[in-house]
Parts: structure tokens; sequence; C-alpha cells
């Protein structure tokens, strides 16, 4: 579960959203009364995201000329002192013509030190910018006096100035752009030879090589460093989670040998949704814990110490697996045809685990507890498999009180009707769908597609009990506003189509600059709402793909947001610059492209990583196809370096870690160099393409439940489009069209194997269903049978919503909706349209149906 999704749930019902639009309706009752202030005469102010900006103007009017980087100084703040620290800073900068900027409001502050917030930004409430060393002592000495006495979040990334809330950290004071060594572009300094290079903001304090530490900090480094965890009786062996509230540490206890686990608090960090802090909710897991003590069903407390201002609460270790990982382990729809035997002896043992959670949560209602935040990551199986504990009682509240919930995993959350031990009772009504079908997150959107799972559930469990599911429905849709559902099938084509693209542009947005179509949270990073993936290009490919009329609104819309693009966007084909390009010459706005491609040539391109996303090979796929259609010899040489440089890379070493897949593994790559041997016919092309599939195939595994051939991560398997080994299947279909090869095809056939499950979690078309379908309609692996994808299009109505009355599908981690290509509807949208649609050939860009392999033209 990626804890980032939750907090861009909270601002809109249907759609992920930045949190800052939370209260957009009437915003200025959300600011501090500073951020209201009237801006000073001679100044700039800007909202950027979640800060405020504030920057004095020079004489003539300009923008004033400081440093681009250096030492930065950031203030914390607590939701109680907050006002007051921005009215200090701002009083001290404003006169001294300090630039500064802070975050405006009490609800942006909350999110920012948020359980689940980044461990990265954490605790910055305030940035000014001294000019030089001299200014830095100065403003610390007379801010700090100022502030002396104010409490503040501990800031991970920087050093700390005595006992208050001022931290210091070098770093980028202007927003400049480097491609890192992974590829990606990142925020960016200049080191001492000038050259720029990454801004490391890792949670910990780290002072770049080429600077040196200023005097007047050396006392605070050091006083820094004198907190250990050497005189603890606990060797901690490892850290089994990090979040902005601390660790979660696994250890032994000296004294006795025992295994134990260590779960740290940090003050005023890791906020809940009542404010309170991790600490604080350390505190209340503990008396819960102790209420609970004898019970069998709770890990016993063995301490309770600070180390510095950290809180550490001690338990004993339990032995199991969390209830999650049985879902690889032994669900038997991981397979495309389930033995009958394994579903009925499957369904056997999940309704005994849930009659043994609810024995659980009886014990602690008996104690007077509500446990608060059921869910299947929160409950251990013994090794027995049969029975379970429940872990992590931060949230827990005594049942007397009858409290509404404040914080639980979105597949498990109660509505605001249910108070006290009903809260655990609506998580065990979903625990009862969960354990067949694990997409419980699908009533965050609408309670009433609990209806329908249970339909689902009772056709491929046959064997569940009369009355399981009912009651668990009957008990998620009490009270519940229930939506109206789909009115038509995915398959049900040409009328699927129209439903979603009505669904789409009903939700655009034209009149925002940062989105047009709603999607994945990755659409609010730099240039995600242009790319391909998540934004608005994406989208207008898979309409124009999938045979609907021309968005001219929408092609607009990226026409003046490219003109130019934002700093900072990235230069890949799904990730940026490169695909808008390519979407816009498809569109027919070849000079916009040409111009875009002539920018990406302009920066240090050469260095970006290998891949399909991100990297060269997606690049190169663009600068091919232009050089094609449009005759400029500087674009195809281009493309030829760019295929040089890949050839060269794949004869260096293979590092030790890296990806899979058609996105960020080297499959990507053996696509561009197909393409490019398609177009020169030089064999050493297509030899590397080999190579690089080969790489691909050497990190994926046969599964055991008969689930084919999958992408192995090391902790997970994955059969999908993007990071999994359909994507790897696709170009495999693309390289035996050139070259007989028996490892390949029996290969493909594995993967195959794995495109044809009963059951994925999610329905988007590179991490989930849709991917599945575009691959069964385009491979020409002679199993790929009509019937199995017409068994894939029928499940994708598993996870089919409405929105505004037509066809919608959720987005990654389904709490929302998402129109995008890479998880939303513009993705099923092209992937149906594929498989149904006899005049349109969808299909991704590069990788258009197949042909013989004398064909030559376009591969759009």
């Amino acid at each position: 579960m990626d804890k980032r999704y939750e907090v861009y749930a909270l601002a809109d019902r249907h759609f992920y959203e930045t949190p800052d639009r939370l209260s957009a309706a009437g915003q200025d009752t959300a600011l501090y009364e500073t951020a209201r202030r009237e801006v000073p005469e001679g100044w700039d102010a800007a909202r950027i995201g979640d800060w405020l900006t504030l920057t004095p103007r020079a004489a003539d009017g300009s923008p004033l000329a400081g440093p681009a980087q250096g030492w930065k100084i950031h203030a914390s703040a607590t939701r109680e002192n907050a006002e007051r620290i921005a009215g200090i800073v701002w009083d001290y900068c404003v006169p001294r013509r300090i630039p500064f900027k802070f975050v405006p409001g009490p609800h942006l502050l909350h999110l920012r030190n948020a359980k689940y917030a980044g461990r990265d930004t954490s605790g910055k409430f305030v940035t000014v910018y001294p000019a030089d060393e001299e200014q830095l002592h100065l403003v610390l000495r007379e801010l700090g006096k100022l502030l002396e006495g104010l409490e503040g979040p501990y800031i991970l990334t920087d050093l700390r100035w005595y006992d208050g809330p001022l931290y210091v950290r070098y770093g980028a004071f202007a927003r400049t752009f480097v491609v890192d060594e992974r590829g990606s572009l990142v925020p960016a300094v200049r080191d001492g030879a000038g050259r720029t290079v990454p801004d490391r903001r890792a949670p910990s304090f780290q002072v770049p090589e080429w600077v040196t530490l200023p005097s007047f900090l050396q006392p605070h480094l050091q006083a820094r460093n004198t907190t250990t965890v050497g005189e603890l009786p606990y060797r901690i062996e490892k850290a089994l989670h990090f979040s902005n509230g601390g660790g979660v540490y696994v250890g032994t206890d000296t004294r006795d040998g025992r295994k134990v686990v260590l779960k740290e608090g940090r003050p005023h960090a890791g906020l809940a949704a009542d404010g309170a802090d991790a600490t604080a909710r350390l505190e209340r897991e503990k008396q819960a814990l102790e209420q609970a003590a004898g019970t069998g069903v709770v890990p016993e407390v063995r301490d309770w110490f600070m180390l510095g201002d950290h809180r550490f609460l001690v338990m004993d270790f339990l032995e199991g697996r969390p209830l999650n990982s049985f879902f690889a382990l032994r669900h038997p729809l991981l397979s495309p045809d389930p033995d009958p035997d394994a579903v009925a002896a499957y369904t056997r043992w999940a309704v005994r685990i849930h009659r043994a959670v609810e024995r659980a949560v009886e014990a602690l209602h008996a104690r007077g507890i509500v446990f608060n935040d059921l869910h299947v990551f929160n409950i251990m199986v013994a090794p027995d498999e049969e029975s379970v504990h429940l872990i992590d009682f931060e949230a827990a509240a005594p049942v007397a009180e009858g409290a509404r919930q404040i914080v639980a995993h979105p597949g498990f959350f109660a509505p605001p009707d249910r108070t006290g031990a009903d809260i655990d009772r609506y998580a065990l009504a979903c625990l009862r769908l969960a354990l067949f079908l694990p997409v419980t997150t699908l009533f965050v959107v609408d309670r009433g597609k609990a209806a329908h799972l249970a339909e689902v559930i009772a056709e491929q469990f046959p064997d569940v009990p009369a009355g399981f599911l009912d009651e668990a429905v009957a008990e998620i849709t009490r009270g519940a506003v229930v939506g109206s559902p789909a009115f038509v099938r995915p398959g049900d084509w040409p009328h699927s189509r129209d439903s979603m693209v009505k669904a789409i542009l009903a939700s655009a947005t034209p009149e925002r600059e940062d989105r047009l179509f709603p999607g994945d949270i990755a659409q609010f990073s730099d240039g995600g709402g242009l790319g391909l993936a998540h934004g608005a290009a994406g989208v207008l490919y898979a309409l124009a793909r999938g045979g609907a009329e021309r968005y001219e609104d929408g092609e607009r819309w990226l026409l003046a947001r490219t003109e130019p693009a934002p700093p900072g966007t990235p230069l890949g084909l799904y990730d940026g610059l490169a695909g808008v390009a390519h979407v816009l010459d498809l569109l027919g706005h070849r000079q916009r492209a040409l111009d875009i491609v002539d920018g990406i040539l302009a920066e240090r391109w050469q260095n970006l990583s290998s891949d399909l996303h991100g990297g060269l090979a997606g690049l190169g796929l663009v600068l091919g196809e232009l050089a094609r259609r449009t005759g400029e010899p500087e674009l195809r040489e281009r493309a030829a370096e760019a295929a040089r440089i890949l050839v060269r890379r794949l004869g260096e070493p293979v590092a030790e870690r890296r990806r899979a897949g058609l996105l960020r593994g080297a499959s990507g790559q053996a696509l561009f160099l197909l393409r490019q041997y398609e177009r020169t016919g030089e064999r050493d092309l297509l030899d590397a393409a080999a190579v690089a599939l080969r790489r691909d195939l050497d990190l994926c595994v046969v599964q055991k439940n008969g689930s084919g051939l999958e992408v192995d991560e090391g902790w997970r398997t994955l059969p999908y489009l993007g990071d999994g080994s359909a994507g790897i299947g696709m170009v495999l279909d693309d390289y035996l069209a050139h070259a007989a090869d028996d490892g390949f095809d029996k290969a493909r056939a594995g993967i195959l194997t794995a495109a044809t499950s009963r059951f994925y979690a999610q329905s988007g078309l590179f991490q989930g269903r849709a991917g599945m379908i575009l691959h069964l309609s385009r491979t020409t692996h002679p199993d790929a049978t009509d019937r199995r994808r017409a068994e894939q299009i029928d499940a994708l109505g598993w996870y089919a919503m409405a929105y505004e009355g037509q066809l919608a599908f959720p987005g990654n981690q389904m709490m929302r909706l998402s129109m995008d290509l890479a998880t939303g509807t513009a993705g099923c949208l092209l992937a149906l349209a594929a498989a149904l649609d006899g005049e349109t050939e969808a299909h991704l860009p590069f990788l258009p149906p197949l042909r013989r392999p004398t064909e030559r033209g376009s591969a759009i």
C-alpha cells in the first residue's frame, strides 16, 4: 500500500487532488493571518506548490539577484505555534530584505507533518535564504533568539541550531535541474568545479564534499552525533518500516536473547487526523496493549523508554506472516484455470481465518478496546496458518468513548456514521470480501460496489457459506447513498467506448494550468500534467487511437502549456517532453513538436537513463519516427547516436540492482533497437536487442502455482505490462517476427500464461488487467485465443465504476478514479479498442499491431 495516495484522496471524492485545493471555495479562511497580509512594497509574492514565497525586488523593479545555492535556514512549527512563527519570520525578514517562504495554512502544515508525509520534507514550515555565510550566522543568532522556546518537529535532512526550531542545510535556492545517475531529472546545485550535480535530499544531514561546514555550525554537528543506541540493552538488527513518525525495528534483548520489536515515536511528527503526534499515538498503543495483556491475541509489552527526545515501545516479536502475504501464497485465482479443489480448500481456510480474526476482535471488545485499524496488514497469521494476532494499536480507543475512526487502511475505513465497536464490525465485513477479492479500496469511492463484488465472489468461489457475503454487504452498505452503477459493460463495444469517452471529457478541467485530466498523483510532479503516462498527452493519444472525435480544447490546452514547458519537466517518452512532442506531431502540430525536440536536444540528453519510460530508448524512438516523417537528417543522426549509446551500454557490466520490463527494464531498449533495425537493416542492432531481452528474462521466474513467467523483484513477482513480464512479451513478439529463437518462444508462452490469470489487483494499463487485454489482443502466440481475451475483458468489469453516469475506472491504489493512460480510464479505453475495434488499430506508441517482417513503414 503506497501511503502517499491517502493525502491526495482528501480534497476530492472522485479523483486524486493536490491537498492545497481542499478549501478551494473559501481558501483565504484556511490561511494563517500572516499569509493574508498585504505584500510589502517592493516585494513579489507567489504561491508555488505548498509554499507562499516572498522575494524583494531590486531598485529598478526587477527580481532581486541572489545566490543560486548556499546554506538555507528552515524553521519547523507545531499547530499551536505556527502562526506566531510565521509572523516573527515575516517581521524579521521584510525589513532586512531577506527572501523567505512559508507554508501558508494549517492544513498544509498538518499534511507536511502527517504520518506518511515525505521524510525529506517533514517539519519544514519556513525557509529563509541568507545571502552568504556571514548573514547565515547573523540570522541564526538573531532569529534563533526571537524563536527561543518554541517547539517543532525535528527536520531530518538538516542540522539543528541549538534547541529551538531552526535548522540549516546546504542546497539549491533557485529551481535548476539535472539528469542524475539513474537518468532522472532532479533538483540541482553546482559543485566545486562548477558542474551541475543533483541536490541530495536524503532524510539525514549531509554536507556536500566540496562545501566546508562553517565553524559556527561545528558544535551543533558534534551535539547531533552524541545520541546513539550503543548503551541500550537491545541490539537493533533490522529496520522493518519507516514513516514520518519514526521507525519500527527488529532486535534482540541482550539480557535474555529474546527477539523484540522496537517502535519509535518522534515528537510533533507523524500526526494523525486528530492532531496526535507519533509519541502520543505510541503511548495510546502501549495503554491498549497493556489493557489487552494476556488475551493471547496481541504482543506483550516489554519496555518503554526515551532516547534523546524520541519515545520507544518494546514488544515481543511475533512469529508468522501478515495476512496480506497469503494472497500470493494461497489465492487460487492467480492462475488461468483454478483447480476446483484448490478453490474449495482456500474458501474453507479463508472462512476459518476470518472467524479467528472475529474472535480476536471480540476478545479486545471484552477488554473495552476498539481496535480501530483492522486490515490485512495488521493481522499476523501464526506459523500454523490458522491462529492470528493483531498488531499496531496506535489508533486503539476505549469502547466506552464511542469515538469515530481517526486513521485506517482505505479498504477498511468505516463511514462517518460508525463509532466505537461498529468501526471494527465494518472492517470485519470488508475483510469477508477482501479475503476473496482484495479490492475493497473501491468502497472509498462507492460502498455500493460491495454488492457487485459479492456477486463476483459467489461466482468464483461457489462454496462460500450462505449468508457470509450477504451479511458483509448489508453491513458495508448500511446507511449508504449508493451511487449509480456503471450502466455499460466494458465488452459492450462501441457503447463502452462512447461511455468512457464521455466520462473522460466530463472530467476535463481546461481552466486549470496544472493538469487537464485527473489521473495519478504523479501528474502533480514537475511536468506530470503534460506527459504521456499521466498527463494530457496520454489521454489525447488514447482518445485519438480509440476512435473518439478530436478534443480540440484539449489540444489547445497542451499547446498553451508547452509554450514553453514548465522548468523541470522531464525529457522522456512517458514522463515528459518527448512523449508530448510525439503526440502533438500525430495530432498535426508538427512545428510545436519540432520545437520541443530542439529544446530536448539542447540539454545533455545523452546522459539520460537507458529505459523507455524516461530515457534514451523512448527519446530515440521519438527522434527516429520524427526523422522518418520529416526527412530531417539531424533527427536521424541523433536517433542513431542514441542507438549507439545503448549498444555500448549493453556491452558494459550488468548492474547488480536493476529493473526489468517494458518501461524501466532492458525490453524498452530492445524495442528501440528493433525499430532502428527495421529502418536501417543493421544486424548489430537486432543482436543488441536480443541481448537486452535476455537481460530482462534473466530477472524472470516461473511461478510454482502455474501462473506463468513473471518478473522477480525479490519481494514480489509481476506479470504486468509496465514493469512485469507482459511488456517483455510484447517485445519478444516483435523480435520473433525478425528471427527465430527457441528460448524466446518458450518465454513468451510462459508470459502468455501470466497474462491470463483469473485475478489482478488493479485495472490499469501498466499495472493491471487492461495491460493483459492489450497484450492478448496483439500477440501472435497461437494460445492467445478469443476465449482468453474475452475472459479478461469480462473481468475488467470487476473494477468498473460510474462517473457522471458513465463508465470509468479507478487509478493506482484504487482509492480514486483516474482518467490517465497509465493507470486509468484512458488506458482501459486503449486496451479495449485494441481488442474490440477492428477499424482503429489502437496500440501503444511504437508497438503497432504486428505485421510481417518484410513490411516497412510507420511504427507510431
